[in-house]
């Protein structure tokens, strides 16, 4: 065997085993009550129909998008999801396609004001976007000033509801505990948001199974359906 046919086993039993412990993952967290799942390439091909194909690295080309859009197509994700400035690129790429447009609001931080929120939903919906992830406002969350992040939530689900998007909630739970997750989802839920999610990914970790059941606790299981009302559905960011 060469030294270049050793290296290509060696990176192909990694695959496997990460694709093992993936799949392992993902059936914990979908058990535990979520709805979709943020998945890079390595579980592209597991519950295809429950994936946001997500890029969101700062350094991502013209063509890493376009590549992830035609994998959305291939394996029929139910979204992608990129930044902003990409999202005109996705809605050209996917059109005609059952795949969702997705993109990210005060991303990742939470800590734009909720005038800069809604200006980026309005953009993001009149160039494309179909699905809104806007991430919490953390440290008034953190402080108990439950107006202030309700009324947050509520301008930005306003906009996008008003372009036919839906949103989703990111709480970024490796900075909250237990109570401040189940108030974040209450708050969403009485925003009229339409998911709540568990991390943005670029927090200090990513979220567990506990998480997961825990939200979906709060929301309930009856809430499932999207729409304008208040139907709240899990989602965990990142595998």
């Amino acid at each position: 065997m060469t030294q270049t046919e050793l290296e290509q086993l060696v990176e192909e039993i990694g695959e496997q085993i990460l694709a093992r412990v993936d799949r392992a993952a993902m059936t914990e967290i979908v058990a535990s009550g979520a709805d979709r799942v943020s998945a890079c390439h390595r579980v592209t091909r597991v519950d295809a129909g429950i994936i946001d194909h997500t890029l969101l690295r700062p350094e991502a080309t013209r063509d890493d998008v376009v590549k992830l859009c035609r994998e959305a197509r291939e394996f029929a994700f139910a979204s992608v999801c990129i930044n902003p400035v990409w999202v005109a690129l996705a809605a050209s790429e996917l059109a005609g396609s059952p795949v969702k447009v997705c993109t990210v609001v005060g991303f990742p931080l939470g800590a734009t004001s909720t005038g800069a929120k809604v200006a980026e939903t309005e953009i993001a919906v009149r160039v494309g976007a179909q699905e809104i992830d806007m991430v919490v406002n953390v440290g008034a969350l953190r402080s108990g000033d439950y107006d202030t992040v309700k009324l947050d939530i509520q301008s930005v689900v306003k906009a996008a509801h008003r372009g036919g998007a839906v949103v989703k909630v990111i709480l970024e739970t490796a900075l909250l505990d237990d109570h401040q997750k189940a108030v974040g989802c209450t708050l969403a839920k009485m925003a009229q948001a339409d998911f709540v999610k568990t991390s943005t990914g670029f927090g200090p970790s990513g979220a567990t199974a506990h998480d997961v059941a825990l939200l979906r606790q709060v929301v309930g299981p009856e809430m499932r359906s999207i729409g304008a009302s208040a139907s709240v559905r899990i989602v965990q960011a990142a595998v």
